[in-house]
């Protein structure tokens, strides 16, 4: 006896052929690729709530230009502003911005992990290699401990942050606003995007070293990267810290102290101009050292402190923090790593070696190539704004130089070019911002699609004169 054989309908074929289609077209695209898709979707959300009416005050001016800039500032945690964030943007999208910067400080892949978690589903392969790519891991075997770790973390540094800043605000906004400024400046210290709602940023505390000091803690504790926190805090069980969260360390120190003394020594006249102490112009400087490198937190008009400062403060912004953190630049284990191989080869010697360990030769190559790239980028941006802004005509080449660098590096700091840039120029301010937070190797490798290809032969080897 036959059996009778129900086919599929046309309207279901056709609903499992675009099913099929979907994920095709999603098993095609890189880790790299979706990382920048998914950075997109953010700023692109993030626009459209800005655009709402309840996100600005009624009454002014308001593009889908300022709300598009201010989402990419605020998603790549960099802090550059067309509109002053205090007075254009309602409690509404400021709260709309501090999710942002939330989401940009944490990485976006963090709140897709967070799903899994909350579902208690087990994470794909595509995922983890994500979340691998997210925090710079190594393998694969521990991304949702470490993501645990990283939310965990977060919340704690951030909430201590606020308990700490609360006092102080609210003594001089109420209670309300006061809270809620204080839960805003700790979530943008820790992801050192120096956004502020303060009248007049944290130049109203320049004579205040408390709130400073909690501020600089914060904008460490985001820059130093969640892998080095998980060494320090389990050091007492483990008796050892990784190479990478060595040289990161020695970096960080070295960068903090180095442009402290260095900021003393360019801004002499600083306790002068600006009436301060003796005592809080070696702190303020010490405040400069630690957020002009990664979060733009500034007591002072920028424009106004010397060239030396100036120069000083771009090589900074281009450092940056620590790979795996909230902050941006080249990062400081690049150019440890830089420092380490220029060191052994003046010595005459092949390996390059850091605490009785030999780096690889692709940690440095990658160093290098990461330098390379980063300048010619920065060249080319720096270039095409010089040709289209007119307002920079009047001004010197750090003038625009230096707000590229601080958008590549996710500064925040700006000479005051940012509110005078064309359409053109806001294009160019947020690729560099964005390219800065998602990586430029993500991003290259997203347009590229590079892959590891084995040459099925070798040229034969000589050298060229270099020097």
């Amino acid at each position: 006896m036959s059996r009778k054989i129900d086919l599929p309908s046309a309207a279901e074929m056709r609903k499992f052929h675009d099913y099929s289609q979907r994920r095709f077209f999603w098993s095609r695209i890189s880790m790299p690729q979706r990382l920048s898709l998914g950075f997109l979707t953010v700023i692109t959300v993030g626009a459209l709530l800005l655009m709402l009416p309840i996100s600005y005050v009624g009454g002014r001016d308001h593009t889908f230009m300022d709300a598009l800039f201010t989402a990419t500032s605020a998603a790549s945690v960099t802090g550059l502003t067309v509109v002053d964030t205090a007075t254009h943007w309602t409690t509404f999208g400021q709260t709309i911005i501090m999710i942002l910067i939330e989401i940009g400080a944490l990485g976006f892949m963090s709140f897709s992990v967070l799903l899994f978690t909350a579902t208690r589903r087990q994470m794909d392969l595509r995922s983890k290699m994500m979340v691998q790519e997210v925090y710079n891991l190594q393998s694969l075997y521990d991304t949702r401990a470490v993501f645990g770790y990283v939310i965990k973390l977060s919340i704690a540094i951030q909430f201590i942050g606020t308990i700490l800043l609360a006092p102080f605000f609210i003594h001089d906004f109420g209670w309300g606003r006061g809270a809620f400024y204080a839960i805003f400046h700790a979530i943008s210290a820790f992801g050192n995007s120096g956004f502020s709602i303060l009248p007049k940023n944290t130049a109203e505390y320049v004579n205040q070293p408390f709130v400073l000091a909690i501020i600089a803690a914060l904008v460490i504790a985001g820059s130093l990267g969640f892998l080095v926190w998980r060494d320090v805090l389990l050091y007492q069980k483990t008796h050892r810290l990784t190479l990478h969260s060595k040289l990161a360390l020695v970096m960080t120190g070295a960068l903090i102290i180095g442009g402290w003394l260095l900021f003393e020594l360019t801004e002499r006249n600083l306790a002068f101009a600006s009436g301060l102490s003796p005592v809080m112009r070696v702190f303020d400087t010490l405040f400069m050292s630690i957020s002009y490198r990664t979060a733009g937190f500034t007591q002072f008009d920028v424009g106004g402190l010397g060239s030396a400062t100036i120069l000083l403060t771009m090589m900074l912004m281009y450092i940056g923090g620590t790979p795996g953190s909230t902050a941006g630049g080249i990062k400081t284990t690049t150019l440890g790593v830089l420092i380490l191989q220029t060191h052994a080869a003046l010595r005459g010697k092949k390996d390059v070696t850091f605490a009785h360990r030999r780096l690889t030769q692709e940690n440095i190559m990658r160093a290098l190539l990461l330098v390379c790239v980063s300048l010619v980028f920065l060249g080319i941006l720096s270039f095409m704004l010089m040709l289209t802004q007119s307002h920079a005509a009047n001004h010197g080449l750090e003038y625009v130089i230096f707000e590229v660098v601080s958008a590549f590096a996710t500064a925040g700091l700006t000479l005051g070019l940012t509110p005078h840039l064309t359409t053109f120029g806001q294009l160019v301010i947020m690729l560099a911002m964005f390219i800065g937070r998602v990586g430029i190797y993500t991003v290259m490798f997203s347009i590229l699609n590079v892959h590891d290809e084995a040459a099925p032969y070798r040229y034969p080897e000589e050298s060229v004169i270099i020097g």
